[in-house]
């Protein structure tokens, strides 16, 4: 077991705390601010605390002077100021005079938000090649590190990994949580388990669709990566989306695993037609699954005793595409099936659609969602001391 934020003392003490603030943003406003209240309860705990807090987030990818702009954490700073009841202060610059000034500064109960940590990736990908140097220059401004982060718990960067070796550290509440929820679900001894695939891309599922496939009863694929098997099942898809450099790996889980993998057999295309899956011409796309589907998938779930959801059954964005998406989420919760939601677009969905309090847990990563099911290790966990 990792140590925990409830293993130290914090009074007078300088924090540094990795949140996830990955927060999509359009036209300087934030559109969906989860990650950001997800944080709370630690940021909370530790200004009770009396700590002096520093907090440490990516935003995007920064390749350009363009994506410094787009990408700067400055609307986060001010959503986060109207959320907490103390001084926030930002910082515009990830290193420098400045900043060691505003450090030297800050009262205990007092925040200070540093600039995108993926600036320094403008030169030399000093965060994301986690740079010892850059890792030195960040731990030297604090007394203790807590990782919170666990949307970038399976990326080894210099604010995570590289701070972990060099300060005393802990995970934060969210990581304790996400870690728990996981655990409790894949190692509950329950059956029927079902696991539900979807959205576009089967190119970063293939390991997660490995490690699963063996330990589940079902797997129900829906989304744009159903097309890949139904292709590799020899069925003619149309202009939907199709991974042909992942069509072998389909052929062989289908090969070895028929019984357990249930496709659609119908789908709406992208002109709102009902089409069976035997029965589409050149031209048809699939945006989402079929009515004949939904109630394949519905009998499919309704005795599973557990869940897991990974994307979304079509594009889900557009209400004409939603209705596969929905009738499986209400399912699940008719049904009062323990489920969690694998974050990414999986956690988008939810929100939009109106179950955000319907589901044992709802993740909020996922990438590191898809490398902790997929049986990896997550280095931003695993460079947290044992207790």
């Amino acid at each position: 077991m990792k140590k925990t934020i409830k293993d130290y003392e914090y009074k007078g003490k300088t924090v540094l705390l990795r949140c996830d603030f990955n927060v999509p943003i359009d036209n300087g406003l934030i559109t969906d601010d989860t990650r950001i209240k997800e944080s709370l309860t630690t940021i909370n705990y530790l200004l009770q605390q009396n700590a002096k807090l520093i907090i440490l987030s990516h935003l995007g990818k920064v390749k350009n002077e363009e994506d410094k702009e787009k990408n700067t954490l400055y609307p986060v700073y001010l959503r986060l100021k109207e959320l907490v009841n103390t001084n926030v202060y930002f910082s515009k610059e990830t290193r420098g005079e400045n900043l060691e000034k505003l450090v030297k500064d800050l009262k205990e109960k007092e925040i200070l938000l540093i600039e995108n940590t993926r600036y320094e990736d403008l030169d030399g990908k000093k965060e994301s090649s986690c740079e010892e140097e850059l890792s030195k220059y960040w731990a030297s401004l604090g007394n203790i590190y807590i990782n919170d982060a666990y949307g970038t718990s399976h990326r080894k960067h210099a604010s995570n990994v590289g701070i972990s070796k060099l300060l005393p550290n802990a995970v934060g509440f969210l990581i304790e949580k996400e870690i728990t929820k996981l655990d409790e679900i894949m190692n509950e001894n329950t059956e029927p388990f079902v696991v539900i695939m979807g959205g576009k891309k089967i190119s970063d599922k293939t390991l997660v669709i490995e490690n699963l496939i063996t330990k589940c009863n079902k797997i129900l694929i829906g989304g744009g990566m159903c097309f890949t098997f139904l292709k590799a099942k020899g069925y003619n898809v149309g202009d939907s989306i199709v991974d042909d450099e992942n069509l072998e790996f389909c052929k062989n889980i289908l090969d070895n695993y028929e019984d357990k993998i249930i496709l659609p057999i119908d789908i709406i295309t992208s002109n709102k037609e009902i089409k069976d899956i035997d029965n589409l011409n050149n031209n048809d796309a699939g945006f989402d699954i079929g009515p004949k589907t939904i109630e394949l998938f519905k009998e499919n779930l309704k005795s599973a005793k557990r869940v897991v959801v990974n994307g979304p059954m079509g594009v889900f964005e557009e209400k004409d595409f939603s209705k596969g998406t929905n009738e499986i989420y209400n399912c699940l919760k008719e049904n009062n099936i323990k489920t969690l939601i694998g974050g990414g677009d999986s956690a988008a969905s939810v929100n939009l659609l109106g179950y955000n309090n319907a589901f044992f847990h709802i993740s909020t990563g996922g990438g590191a969602t898809l490398d902790y099911l997929s049986g990896k290790n997550l280095p931003g966990i695993d460079a947290i001391e044992d207790k």
